[in-house]
């Protein structure tokens, strides 16, 4: 029967992020590579500083029954992530019926160019609007959750909470102003979560005027729309606003559920 023998003429081993050492063993009445490979898989340690046994190298024949043995054990050590954050301000585009100030209005000699209240693009019909850029705060926080609490009561309360605005104050942001738009969650070897969640943010606004209606308010995602009756002016038929309407377009929701 075989015996095997550790060799202490030393080892090589690395510690780093990709751990690995090389341990040389002797064994003893083996009568060919066979029994080696047999006596070398029973008797050397599965592990090595909890690295994992990956190979074994027969690289010395002592003599008929005597053979000198390497084995090799390697093991990522993983390095715990940190959580992040990122933020992105670009923003994206909306369209407006409405100016904060008409600059200038300019007319031929002798006739006054209507006060359109600074309603823009009106054609004679319709208050035509144009599209600028609009300012929205966009970030991201990614953290890293233990596999025990994404569970899948965790999972559709995240889903639950997708397309709400916050009913409290959150990360600095009033009731409101931020948007939850949503996870994106992946689970690594060890069972743990790396989520990433996406939120948007637009502030709430108060002490609006539109043409001659003043004192409104709306929350950061409420929807304002504006309409438009006919008026003369200049013995012109134009439209001005009439009427301001503040909508709610999104649910509240508590984000305390997404425990972050």
């Amino acid at each position: 029967m075989a015996t095997v023998t550790e060799l202490h003429m030393g080892h090589d081993e690395l510690i780093a992020a990709l751990s690995m050492a090389d341990i040389f063993y002797l064994i003893t009445g083996a009568a060919n590579e066979a029994a080696v490979r047999v006596a070398a898989a029973a008797d050397t340690p599965a592990t090595y500083n909890g690295m994992p046994r990956r190979h074994t190298r027969i690289s010395e024949r002592v003599n008929e029954t005597t053979w000198k043995i390497r084995v090799h054990y390697e093991s990522y050590i993983a390095t715990p992530l940190a959580d992040a954050f990122t933020f992105d301000t670009t923003g994206g585009s909306q369209h407006i019926t409405q100016s904060i100030l008409t600059r200038g209005a300019y007319a031929p000699p002798t006739k006054t160019a209507p006060d359109l209240q600074e309603a823009i693009g009106f054609d004679g019909k319709n208050i035509n609007g144009v599209d600028i850029d609009s300012p929205v705060f966009a970030f991201t926080e990614t953290h890293q959750m233990d596999d025990a609490d994404v569970d899948q009561a965790y999972k559709l309360a995240v889903f639950a909470l997708t397309g709400r605005v916050n009913n409290a104050a959150f990360r600095g942001f009033a009731e409101g102003e931020c948007l939850f738009r949503g996870a994106v969650g992946s689970q690594n070897n060890g069972g743990d979560w790396q989520i990433t969640y996406k939120f948007a943010s637009l502030p709430n606004v108060a002490g609006l005027t539109v043409g001659t209606i003043t004192g409104i308010s709306k929350f950061g995602w409420d929807y304002m729309w504006i309409a438009y009756a006919e008026a003369v002016d200049q013995s012109t038929v134009i439209k001005r606003p009439s009427a301001v309407y503040v909508e709610k377009v999104y649910h509240a929701g508590d984000f305390t559920t997404l425990e972050i």
